[in-house]
């Protein structure tokens, strides 16, 4: 494999439209209220893009240097396990996209401090530190969260909360209780794909010591978590609609249920951890197409 194709591979590009989902979904909400700033939009697109492949980089070199990466796992072979790219060249662009989101959280900013207050643009600031750190620290470091089951509660924060409801108030300047809803829809969906892949991994990663709640729940349990879950999203986003409703375009985002009731009968029925690896992009995409025709249904 070329170097160039390895970085690629490495950088994880079909994670991306699930790191998406939120910045849209919450652009769309902006939009709804008569409030949207294109250079904000693509601001928050980019520096969600260059938080997700640090993320994607910072699990390589982490899971390689744990062993978690071995020859059992199941999933698609990462860069430096398989000897493509070197820890050092793996650190080297971890400091890289460090600094890209740095940069580019810093121009969204202040593109943002228009309509925000000096504090704010702080706390946003700070909130973009956490953010780095967190996708940092899910497997590096001494005490790494996602070895400790923690994982799915950051994914809901900053893949929910977060996206949703921070890009809303860069649009805005202003929060808005019920934004609450379907950014909490958005988190449990990405929660779910976070639960789908530790489901898929929970024999190398018990063996390996990566204490994920899969493996501290097991995998019976493990699937009733997902079905809670993934019923939540579903519900909270109702509940949004009937709360505001105005319109029944704004339930155009019920063709994304039965995709997300495919994918919890899925995972009922597996037997084999392997068989769910397809699953992860089917529910990252599902995700993706419930904030696109939820945000679209806002505005007809």
């Amino acid at each position: 494999m070329s170097k160039t194709k390895a970085w690629i591979h490495a950088f994880r590009l079909r994670t991306l439209p699930l790191a998406l989902s939120s910045i849209l979904l919450g652009s769309f909400l902006a939009a709804s209220h008569d409030k949207f700033n294109s250079s904000i939009f693509i601001l928050a697109i980019t520096t969600t893009l260059f938080l997700q492949i640090l993320s994607n980089l910072a699990n390589d070199l982490g899971d390689s240097i744990s062993g978690a990466d071995n020859e059992n796992r199941i999933g698609p072979e990462r860069a430096v396990q398989s000897g493509d790219i070197s820890k050092k060249e793996m650190k080297n662009m971890l400091f890289v996209f460090i600094v890209l989101s740095l940069i580019s959280g810093v121009f969204l900013i202040y593109e943002a401090a228009r309509i925000i207050t000096m504090r704010d643009a702080i706390v946003i600031f700070t909130i973009g530190i956490l953010a780095i750190l967190a996708a940092v620290n899910y497997t590096i470091g001494k005490n790494p969260y996602g070895y400790m089951g923690f994982g799915d509660l950051f994914v809901f924060i900053f893949f929910g909360l977060v996206g949703v409801i921070g890009s809303y108030f860069l649009h805005t300047g202003s929060i808005v209780w019920d934004v609450f809803l379907p950014a909490s829809s958005v988190g449990f969906l990405s929660a779910g794909v976070l639960n789908l892949n530790n489901m898929r991994d929970i024999e190398n990663d018990a063996q390996t010591g990566k204490r994920t709640l899969v493996v501290k729940i097991g995998s019976k349990n493990a699937k009733k978590y997902h079905l809670i879950i993934l019923s939540f999203a579903m519900f909270f986003a109702c509940v949004y609609s009937i709360y505001n409703f105005d319109s029944p375009y704004q339930f155009i985002y019920l063709f994304s249920f039965p995709l997300i009731l495919r994918n919890i009968s899925v995972v009922m029925k597996n037997s084999n951890p392997q068989d769910l690896d397809p699953e992860l992009k089917k529910l990252a995409l599902s995700c993706f197409f419930f904030s696109l025709s939820f945000g679209i249904g806002t505005l007809l």
